[in-house]
């Protein structure tokens, strides 16, 4: 058994790093001594470290299992900067390059080799893999096994039978970001996990802002808030690809650096536009969720979502692409209701269009589905910590207030809304639970639409009882009546507004209830943000000048500019503002090779500033 003293030693060696995050010591032990793991850790936690460390010490070459190709692409890049040998295979790879790898691999060049499942039981991979020592097998995005998980992978089905035709059965590593305890349980029995140690790292990520902006003018909302973030680097979600055209061109029009991803482009186009946004050379990418998976990009200052996604497990997984090095960073969703009937159509036809599984298992699939949409719909209504409803859904304690959420920084008062509920209520019951929320509002208000005229709904007791209130409040207030019990929606091509035997205390004057509203509303965003503490000024320019170092260099090597440091190194260096190389290699985030590498460019450029300005 190595000592601690020794990890710690190799992971400062090669990553820079002098104390592991929460969880990976664990992870590393485990697996150094020969045992499987399962471990459920967010976005920007520090997975890679936990089998690529132990990859370095082991004897023999580890394969990593991932449907990511940008990711080997950089993974792989930054373990060559650092100095370990290491390959991906996959189908970027022209044969060629592909024949190069498989027979570098099968003598013993590489320490870590990136593979995509489809190729692990093709004759080169598996004659490759045949005389060699394997002590590790680490599966990432190991909830694609899973068909009860948001990104099931047909092809994760061939890691298990990958794993019996090895000479010997290594330890085996499954890391995901997100997963039930049911997706946890379908990990462990599809590959096979022996007794696994099982980590769930916490999934709060302190430093990412959560906001919920409910707006009916998503154009100018959205403008807005870029405008505060103008050239920082930023993701912006939409739902479809008609979305990604239509945002894209607004933001080019506007004078942002934008470029797209979807796939209906070419894949060169797509793999030319991620570059450009990897590299810097365009500030912001907008995509549809076919984007994103594997992106190391560490200077992602915000994601928004200019649609609701279909779950929160999607919407965790694509707003943690911000701040993926500590910094702080804005994970912002525009919702409108109209969101929820176009997720709703797109879950109808995905599930209908899966080949894979049976009708029953199909319409299970569904049914998963709309709890998990209505659960999302939630999350953009809610007047709670959104921080806290996010750590909650995932079995999470959260405390009642973040801090750093628009619900948390919005002043709200409480109103007593009974009377309104029990309209509603009464409403609802006198039309025999037939209608949805847009008719019931129709009624309250007491409009005379053809829907109203058809039905006779104009000569209800409840029509127009509501006259007064706005809209939006009726909408918000059935919402409320929802999340709390008190009425629940059936039917999914045209759902219905139904009461719980819960409404009855309402409507007996037995139960009051409330609502917290907006004291005031801020034009763009949910709430009015807080500042986040910057950088001392004193070294904001240097930052700058660092940054463009980096860039420099990568150029150079056709790098991401990352991958020769992570913004959080630069801001270290700026903290530590190290006079020499034996200083440089203190600065968290320099290993070995990189202080080798880079250490007397980035001194001198440090020491020149200091001259400058008479430091």
């Amino acid at each position: 058994m190595l000592k601690k003293s020794d990890i710690l030693n190799a992971m400062k060696q090669y990553f820079g790093h002098s104390s592991f995050r929460d969880g990976q010591e664990r992870i590393v032990e485990r697996l150094l001594c020969g045992g499987d793991a399962l471990c459920v850790m967010p976005t920007g936690s520090g997975k890679s470290i936990c089998y690529q460390l132990p990859a370095l010490m082991l004897e023999g070459i580890t394969v990593v299992v991932s449907p990511l190709i940008a990711l080997m692409k950089d993974q792989v890049a930054s373990l060559i900067q650092s100095g370990v040998r290491a390959a991906y295979i996959n189908s970027s790879l022209t044969p060629a390059q592909c024949r190069k790898a498989l027979e570098n691999m099968a003598r013993g060049v590489y320490k870590i080799v990136y593979v995509a499942p489809e190729r692990l039981l093709t004759d080169d991979f598996l004659r490759a893999c045949s005389s060699l020592n394997i002590p590790l097998v680490a599966v990432d995005e190991a909830h694609c096994v899973s068909q009860w998980g948001q990104d099931f992978r047909p092809s994760y089905l061939k890691i298990s039978e990958f794993l019996s035709l090895l000479p010997e059965r290594p330890a085996v590593a499954a890391f995901t970001a997100t997963a039930t305890p049911e997706v946890r349980q379908d990990i462990k029995s599809m590959l096979g996990l022996n007794s696994p140690l099982e980590i769930t790292t916490g999934f709060d990520r302190p430093n990412l802002y959560f906001g919920v902006s409910v707006t009916q003018n998503k154009d100018s909302s959205f403008l807005a808030l870029l405008s505060e973030r103008r050239g920082k680097s930023g993701i912006v979600y939409c739902m479809t690809r008609k979305n990604v055209e239509e945002v894209c061109s607004m933001l080019c029009l506007n004078g942002y650096d934008a470029t797209r991803y979807h796939a209906g482009l070419s894949d060169e186009e797509r793999r030319e536009n991620q570059d450009d946004f990897v590299c810097d050379r365009k500030s912001i990418m907008v995509a549809t969720n076919a984007f994103g998976m594997g992106i190391d990009k560490s200077n992602v200052s915000f994601v928004i979502h200019y649609g609701m996604p279909l779950n929160l497990e999607s919407y965790y997984q694509e707003a943690g692409r911000a701040g993926r090095d500590g910094s702080r960073a804005d994970c912002i969703l525009l919702y409108a209701p109209r969101d929820y009937h176009m997720a709703r159509f797109m879950i109808e036809n995905s599930s209908a269009d899966n080949p894979e599984t049976d009708e029953e298992t199909r319409e299970a699939l569904r049914q998963r589905d709309m709890e998990r949409l209505k659960k999302m719909v939630f999350y953009c209504r809610t007047t709670d910590c959104l921080r806290g409803f996010i750590l909650e859904y995932f079995g999470e304690k959260a405390v009642r207030e973040c801090g750093n959420c628009s619900s948390c920084m919005t002043e709200y008062e409480v109103r007593d809304i009974t009377y309104e509920s029990r309209m509603i209520i009464e409403c609802i019951k006198e039309t025999h639970e037939r209608f949805g929320a847009l008719t019931v509002t129709d009624i309250l208000l007491g409009r005379d639409n053809n829907r109203i005229v058809k039905y006779g709904l104009d000569t209800c007791f409840t029509y127009g009882k509501l006259s007064g209130t706005p809209e939006s409040e009726i909408r918000r207030m059935i919402d409320e009546l929802v999340m709390t019990g008190y009425l629940e929606t059936s039917g999914e091509e045209y759902p219905v507004i139904q009461t719980t035997g819960c409404a009855k205390g309402i409507c007996s004057g037995k139960v009051n209830v409330t609502l917290k509203v907006p004291k005031k509303r801020p034009a763009a965003a949910a709430c009015k943000k807080k500042k986040p503490a910057a950088a001392p000024a004193e070294n904001e320019e240097l930052f700058e000048r660092l940054r463009r170092l980096r860039k420099k260099l990568a150029d150079i090597q056709s790098v991401p500019a990352y991958v020769v440091f992570s913004d959080s190194t630069l801001r270290s260096m700026c903290a530590l503002l190290p006079a020499n190389i034996d200083q440089f290699g203190e600065v968290q985030g320099v290993g070995a090779e990189k202080k080798e590498r880079y250490g007397d460019i980035f001194v001198m450029e440090i020491n020149s500033y200091l001259k400058e300005n008479g430091g």
